[in-house]
């Protein structure tokens, strides 16, 4: 798994390769600590090939991170079967998720 970070504009964007599960959680939350909150964080799934439980923890800490409710997070480029397994977990009630 790897852990790749970009901007454009206001966007922070978080390219996720692999399997994303509690092995990369260290590297996860590098990825955006430090961030200013106000930004749009884009987590780019286009390379994700599977997650699992931890996933779902993961997202919610960055949720907690960028503001909560007044956050605004994307969760992009999601496989069919992952953004199932998303909107089963009711995340499209926290995240835009395409």
């Amino acid at each position: 798994m790897s852990v790749s970070t970009d901007t454009d504009g206001n966007k922070y964007i978080i390219k996720l390769e692999g399997c994303f599960n509690f092995a990369i959680e260290n590297e996860f939350c590098l990825a955006y600590k430090g961030v200013e909150t106000n930004k749009v964080f884009v987590l780019d799934f286009s390379a994700v090939e599977s997650i699992d439980s931890t996933t779902l923890g993961m997202l919610l800490l960055l949720r907690d991170y960028a503001g909560g409710d007044k956050s605004n997070i994307e969760l992009s480029m999601c496989s069919p079967d992952i953004k199932n397994i998303l909107e089963i977990s009711n995340f499209q009630k926290l995240f835009t998720i395409s």
